[in-house]
C-alpha cells in the first residue's frame, strides 16, 4: 500500500500532466466566425475548414437524409462522416459529445485522472490515455474519431487513426472556442438543432447569472488560480472558467490578469508568490489541487498578505470541479459557482 506520501507525489505528478496537455491543447488563440448553416459547415467552415461535398440540408442546417456525407477538415482531409456514428471517440471533447446526447465510446484520462466533473455523464464509459495510443483506438473499435488539436494527429498519426475510422480534425481556432466547438460537432453529428439550443440556453444563463452578480458584486474583479505541486497557475480571460467569469458574467479581470503578455497567455499560466504579492483582486476562486499539503504554500506570509486573503474573500474549489474545463456542462457549473459564492 502507498504511503501518504507517495500517494500525494503521485496524484502531483497526474495534475502536471494534466496542465501540460491542457497548455497545449490552448497554444492557440480563438477565432469566430459565422454559421455557415449547412450540417457540414454548421461548426464554422472559416475556422475549421469543412464543406458538403454531396448530402442535402434542410435550412436548419441539419442533415436531410440519412446518407453518409464528405466534409473537408481543418487539415483539409475529405472525411466520409457516417449517417449515425454509435461508437464515437473524441477524446478532450466529452462535454460537446454528451451536451448533444451521445456517450462516447471512451473517454480522455492522464494517470488515474479524468474530467471528474462529467462523471454523471460518462458512468460506466472507459478511459484512454490522453495521447491515444493506436492500439488502444483499435481496441475501442470507433466508427467516427474526431480530434480537436492539429498537433494531435503529428507524425503519421492521422494516417493511422484514419485507417481505423474515419478521422476528422476539428483545428486550434475552433478547438479553443467551445461554442464553435459545439456548432461543428453539431453539424458533423446532424444536430446543429441541438447545438444552437444548447448555446442559446447556456447565453439564457449567464444573462441571468450576470445580472445576479451585477446586483451583488458588481464591477468588483476576481481572480482564479490553480494551485498543483506547490505551484500557482493564473488562468486567462479567454479560456476555462476565466472566459465564463470575464466574458459571460462581466466579473472584472484582476490587473496581474489584464498584465499577461498576449504572446505569452496560455490557459493557465504560471506566477510567482512574490508576483503573486502584486494582485489586486477583490476575490480569489482557488482550485486546490494539493489538498493536505496546500497548507504549507497557503501559510506563506506573501499569500497571507494578499488583500483578498486578508478580507477572507478565498473561495476554495476542489480539482474535480469544472473550472480546469471548458465547454457547456463545464461553464454552466462555473456559473453556478460563482453565483452560489458571491451572492450570498
Amino acid at each position: 500500500m502507498l504511503r501518504k506520501t507517495d500517494r500525494v507525489k503521485k496524484f502531483s505528478i497526474v495534475l502536471m500532466s494534466i496542465l501540460a496537455i491542457m497548455l497545449v491543447l490552448s497554444a492557440c488563440g480563438s477565432n469566430n466566425a459565422n454559421n455557415s448553416g449547412n450540417a457540414a459547415n454548421s461548426g464554422n467552415a472559416a475556422n475549421s475548414g469543412t464543406e458538403n461535398t454531396g448530402t442535402a440540408t434542410d435550412n436548419s442546417g441539419n442533415t436531410a437524409s440519412d446518407e453518409p456525407k464528405t466534409v473537408k477538415d481543418a487539415m483539409g482531409h475529405d472525411v466520409t462522416i457516417p449517417a449515425h456514428p454509435q461508437k464515437i471517440l473524441a477524446s478532450y471533447l466529452e462535454d460537446p459529445v454528451v451536451t448533444l446526447g451521445d456517450k462516447p465510446v471512451a473517454q480522455w484520462s492522464v494517470a488515474n485522472g479524468i474530467q471528474d466533473y462529467l462523471a454523471p455523464q460518462l458512468s460506466g464509459v472507459p478511459t484512454i490515455a490522453y495521447d491515444l495510443p493506436v492500439e488502444s483506438v483499435l481496441g475501442f473499435a470507433p466508427d467516427l474519431i474526431i480530434i480537436g488539436s492539429e498537433s494531435s494527429v503529428q507524425k503519421g498519426l492521422y494516417e493511422q487513426y484514419a485507417k481505423i475510422a474515419p478521422t476528422y480534425v476539428l483545428g486550434d481556432k475552433v478547438n479553443n472556442d467551445w461554442r464553435e466547438t459545439l456548432k461543428t460537432i453539431g453539424g458533423l453529428l446532424g444536430k446543429s438543432e441541438e447545438a444552437d439550443k444548447a448555446i442559446a440556453d447556456y447565453d439564457l444563463k449567464a444573462a441571468d447569472a450576470k445580472a445576479k452578480l451585477a446586483s451583488s458584486v458588481g464591477g468588483k474583479s476576481a481572480a482564479v488560480l490553480w494551485l498543483v505541486a506547490k505551484n500557482f497557475y493564473l488562468v486567462d480571460d479567454t479560456k476555462s472558467s476565466g472566459a465564463v467569469l470575464y466574458k459571460d458574467l462581466g466579473l472584472t479581470p484582476p490587473n496581474l490578469v489584464s498584465n499577461i503578455p498576449v504572446e505569452a497567455k496560455a490557459s493557465w499560466n504560471p506566477v510567482t508568490m512574490e508576483k503573486l504579492a502584486e494582485l489586486n483582486a477583490d476575490y480569489i476562486f482557488l482550485v486546490n489541487s494539493d489538498k493536505t499539503d496546500a497548507a504549507e504554500t497557503l501559510k506563506n506570509p506573501v499569500w497571507q498578505n494578499i488583500p483578498a486573503v486578508k478580507n477572507k474573500h478565498v473561495i476554495e474549489l476542489p480539482a474535480s470541479s469544472a473550472w480546469l474545463y471548458s465547454g457547456k456542462i463545464a461553464g454552466e457549473m462555473i456559473m453556478d459557482d460563482a453565483v452560489k459564492n458571491l451572492t450570498k
